[in-house]
């Protein structure tokens, strides 16, 4: 039970680190030399690498923070698989365990973005990494999820608007596909999480000053309780 219960702390503490790999941080440094936490939003998400890097960067940026998302989920599964822990645990607890442990993996790699350990325990609002947990865990719920944020930035423009809807709708989406109750579970703890994450930009949209896709923030960086998408 020992090695069992490692096991799974060691599949946690992955999907961590997978979440904590700072993409936006590394882009900044390699390409400008600068720390992306200090330019623009202090961002080191895909919109802050948009304005200050271009587009080729922020699509680069945003298809590895969802991949970071999906790859903790992914290996999750994948050890599940494996013989070894038919060795350790009986197989109907391996299938009882597996949902719950999916959907720990994703938070952690969801609180591994937002609270890297490689950057002191900053990061982003976790938008991108959400949206790859989304897809490993069930494709169309993601795709779903991606639809709305996609019908919200083509009507509004706003990407922080696009993202708290999508969050919001995700758990709508999760009910009705009928999806076990760990998965609901996570539409739900997740979506409040990335909601949290905004809520700087919830300030600004509800003055009116948030900044639309191609428009920048003011030269002084906004004071924030952390940095973010």
């Amino acid at each position: 039970m020992i090695l069992w219960l490692s096991l799974n702390l060691g599949l946690l503490l992955a999907a961590y680190l997978l979440g904590s790999i700072p993409t936006g941080y590394i882009a900044g440094r390699l390409l400008k030399n600068i720390d992306i936490r200090e330019v623009g939003s202090g961002s080191t998400g895909a919109t802050n690498i948009l304005r200050t890097l271009g587009k080729g960067p922020a699509i680069a940026v945003l298809l590895v923070d969802v991949l970071k998302g999906a790859a903790a989920i992914l290996l999750t599964r994948l050890i599940y698989t494996q013989e070894f822990t038919s060795v350790l645990v009986s197989p109907p607890i391996l299938e009882n365990w597996l949902p719950w442990m999916v959907v720990a993996s994703g938070l952690l790699a969801l609180l591994g973005h937002s609270k890297s350990i490689f950057l002191n325990f900053t990061g982003g609002k976790s938008v991108a990494t959400s949206l790859g947990v989304l897809l490993a865990l069930y494709w169309p719920v993601g795709l779903g999820t991606l639809g709305i944020f996609g019908v919200v930035i083509a009507l509004s423009r706003i990407v922080s608007l696009s993202s708290i809807i999508a969050a919001m709708g995700c758990s709508v989406l999760m009910f009705f596909a009928g999806l076990p109750l760990p998965y609901l579970l996570f539409a739900l703890a997740g979506g409040l999480y990335v909601i949290l994450r905004h809520q700087s930009n919830i300030q600004r949209l509800l003055a009116g000053t948030e900044p639309r896709i191609g428009e920048k923030l003011p030269a002084q960086k906004e004071p924030e309780q952390s940095p973010g998408t």
